[in-house]
Formats: structure tokens, C-alpha cells, sequence
């Protein structure tokens, strides 16, 4: 039951109140487990570009769930059977989703406890909260693992038109201040239907969907992929792998005790226990800013430099390209920083790389969106669409990026 009345509703900036449903809900938002994500940024280092970009995954958790009880409310109206027990599995799944996040969201995945991704951590939060919580979780489980028999419900917490999508999108773009983003979330959830057993929109919807994917495009690009956000997470994972590198060399760093765990031992994903679980429930973006705070001031250079351009926002210089890096060029500024600072070529790679990054604004192939025909028939938006741009978002853009000092550094 709820043990208090303090609080039943949250105030959000973009849909205005939003209520708690029931006591399970209420018991699982006051989990430490869950306000932990309090202390996780959703868009890692983003505000170093959008200075408003200060929003965490515990108000995204929130309004995620408060799109699925309207989602819930419109299938409902239109004859789609949603038991109580589904009802509750789909709140908790959702709620739920992004639990297993580590500090600064995506940036540092891999990076902390390498080679499990978010998905299973939070899996493992689920696994754990349902064992205290007596098996009322069973269901959501079974939705987030995308295996409850109506597929529909699994769509609505993970397919390329879920819930999540729906809210990060309108959220991030509010909190970045870019406009483009913004998506008619109230619009796309009113035709949401349900055709043998999956999720679709009806046909009224289609230009709000395309508006969605472009909506999506933008936000990659412009937001989520920008080439200064790049740089700042690249150089993140870099200050973790050199600390790493200095700890198996012997040298002194300091580290607060759950991530001087994570740090010194490799946890394979079978070996990740309760125990480990717990340790990584103690890890959020305040442990990682103390220690590149702390680290500036490391005897190492290239610890101690990669700390100070991120706390001071002097960033490597990058460039960004339709084609792969010349290597000559690349080469150039790599012997150069090498030679002024005197360092090894291990050393400066720290300093002077080059990758590439890719995005699909819509996989037509992956859990497409269909399009409800006044017929009763479906048809993949991309095909549905008058708009020739759809057919191209269907396809994979890779882009070459290349980062190195600027003069000044």
C-alpha cells in the first residue's frame, strides 16, 4: 500500500501533472534502485552543447510511463482487451526500461562493466525488485524480454514507435531547445490500434508519423550524434581506459569504492551477481565527475590533460566527414602533438583518432511501423508515405569523424 500521501502526482514541464496509478508504482519509484537514475543524466556530456541538457533518466522513466497509461486509455476505447495484470506489467516495464544505466546513459556503456549492456542490467534490476516485490513483476518482465503472447504489448515498451521513443524524443528536444525535434506525442498515441495482435496507426496518423521519423533524424544528427557531444563522450571513455591502463600498470589513482571495484575487475556478464549488482547501484555521474575533478591534478599528463578538457570544456578539435579520414592528414596532427608533448604513440592516441558513426532514423526491415487502411489492410509507412524522404531514412548514414588538438590546447 502507499505509505504516504506526500506524493502522488509529479509536475513535468511537458505534460503537466502526472498521476501515480497504484501502490506497486509508487513502492517501485521510491526503490533506491530507481532514484538513483535522480543522479544519471539522460544525454551524458550533451549539455556541454545544449546548456539545458540537464535532465535525468528519472524524468524520462516518469513521462515514458505517463505516455503508456494514455496508451493504455486509447486501445482501451477502442475494444483492445488490456487485463489489470497487463495493465501493470506495461507500467512496470516501462518504469522500468532504462533502470540499468550507468553513469552519464549511453557514453560510458561498456566502459564501466564491459561487455553488458544496459538492457540486461536492467534486466537484472527487474529480476531483483520482483523477487522483493513477491512476483508482481513476472509480467513486465515477460514484456521487456519482448516474449508475453500479445505482441502488442511487447511494441508498446520496445518497437520503433514505443513509449521510450516517444518521450526522449519530445523530452530531449525540449530540454535542448531544439524545435525540430518536437513531436505530436497526444496525436500519435490517439491512433494507436491494435490489427491481429500488433500495433499499428491508423491511417489519419500517417503524416504524424512521418513528422516522428523526421523528428528522429534531426535529433541524431543535430542532438545525439552532434560532432562537439562526440568528442566530450570520446574523451570520457578515454579517461576511464587510462585510468584503467595506469591501476593494471600499478600506479596510484583514486577512485571512491564501488567504481575502484568496476575499475580493477572484469565481470563477464554470466559472473554479474546480486552482490555486483548492488555495487553497481552505488555508481551514478557524481562518482565519475570526483574523479576527473580529482584526476586533474594526476601526475600522469595524459590523465591529468584528458581531465581538464573535459571540467573546462576545452575540447579536441573534430572534424566531420561524408567519406573515411585521410590518414596522411590524420598522421600529421598525430606526429605533431607527439613531438611537442614527447610522448609514446600509445600516449597520443589518447590525444589524435578517428572513427565513424552510423544512423537508421527507420528500419523497415526491424519492427516496422504499419499504416491501418481504411480497407483494413496494412501498408509499411515508407511505402504508405507520399513523401520519397521516408525511403531514404530507411537507410544507414555513416559518417567519419576525426579529433585532435587545437593549437591552443
Amino acid at each position: 500500500m502507499i505509505k504516504s500521501n506526500k506524493l502522488k502526482i509529479f509536475n513535468d514541464p511537458i505534460y503537466g501533472f502526472m498521476g501515480i496509478p497504484n501502490a506497486l508504482i509508487f513502492n517501485l519509484i521510491a526503490e533506491p534502485y530507481f532514484q538513483r537514475l535522480r543522479r544519471i543524466s539522460q544525454m551524458g556530456l550533451s549539455y556541454l552543447v545544449y546548456p539545458g541538457a540537464h535532465h535525468t533518466r528519472f524524468h524520462h522513466a516518469l513521462g515514458s510511463m505517463h505516455l503508456m497509461q494514455q496508451a493504455i486509455q486509447v486501445l482501451r476505447f477502442k475494444s483492445i482487451e488490456i487485463t489489470k495484470e497487463e495493465e501493470d506489467g506495461l507500467l512496470c516495464a516501462i518504469l522500468l526500461h532504462d533502470i540499468g544505466h550507468g553513469p552519464f546513459s549511453h557514453a560510458m556503456e561498456h566502459s564501466i562493466v564491459e561487455g553488458v549492456n544496459h538492457e540486461h542490467i536492467s534486466l537484472l534490476f527487474m529480476e531483483a525488485l520482483n523477487e522483493k516485490y513477491k512476483g508482481k513483476l513476472s509480467t513486465a518482465i515477460a514484456i521487456f524480454k519482448g516474449q508475453y503472447p500479445k505482441k502488442f504489448l511487447n511494441q508498446l515498451v520496445s518497437s520503433q514507435l514505443d513509449m521510450d521513443r516517444m518521450d526522449y524524443l519530445k523530452r530531449d528536444s525540449f530540454y535542448t531547445g531544439v524545435a525540430e525535434g518536437n513531436i505530436n506525442s497526444e496525436r500519435l498515441l490517439t491512433m494507436l490500434n491494435v490489427l491481429n495482435g500488433e500495433l499499428v496507426i491508423e491511417e489519419k496518423g500517417i503524416y504524424s508519423v512521418e513528422k516522428f521519423l523526421m523528428a528522429r533524424r534531426f535529433m541524431y544528427w543535430q542532438v545525439y550524434l552532434h560532432k562537439t557531444g562526440l568528442v566530450a563522450e570520446q574523451l570520457l571513455i578515454k579517461i576511464l581506459q587510462r585510468a584503467k591502463e595506469l591501476l593494471g600498470k600499478g600506479e596510484n589513482v583514486p577512485f571512491n569504492g564501488a567504481l575502484k571495484f568496476f575499475m580493477e575487475n572484469k565481470i563477464p556478464k554470466e559472473e554479474f551477481s546480486q552482490d555486483k549488482l548492488d555495487l553497481f547501484a552505488q555508481l551514478d555521474d557524481v562518482d565519475i565527475l570526483w574523479a576527473i575533478k580529482s584526476w586533474q591534478d594526476h601526475d600522469d599528463f595524459v590523465l591529468s590533460k584528458l581531465c581538464k578538457m573535459i571540467i573546462n570544456r576545452r575540447l579536441l578539435h573534430v572534424k566531420l566527414k561524408n567519406k573515411p579520414i585521410n590518414e596522411a592528414k590524420l598522421n600529421k596532427h598525430f606526429l605533431s602533438f607527439k613531438n611537442e608533448h614527447q610522448l609514446t604513440d600509445e600516449e597520443t592516441a589518447y590525444f589524435v583518432f578517428s572513427g565513424k558513426i552510423e544512423n537508421q532514423a527507420y528500419n523497415s526491415k526491424s519492427q516496422n511501423i504499419n499504416i491501418l487502411r481504411s480497407n483494413g489492410r496494412t501498408t509499411d509507412v515508407a511505402k504508405a508515405s507520399d513523401q520519397q524522404y521516408l525511403k531514404t531514412l530507411s537507410k544507414t548514414v555513416t559518417k567519419y569523424y576525426m579529433c585532435y588538438p587545437k593549437v591552443s590546447v
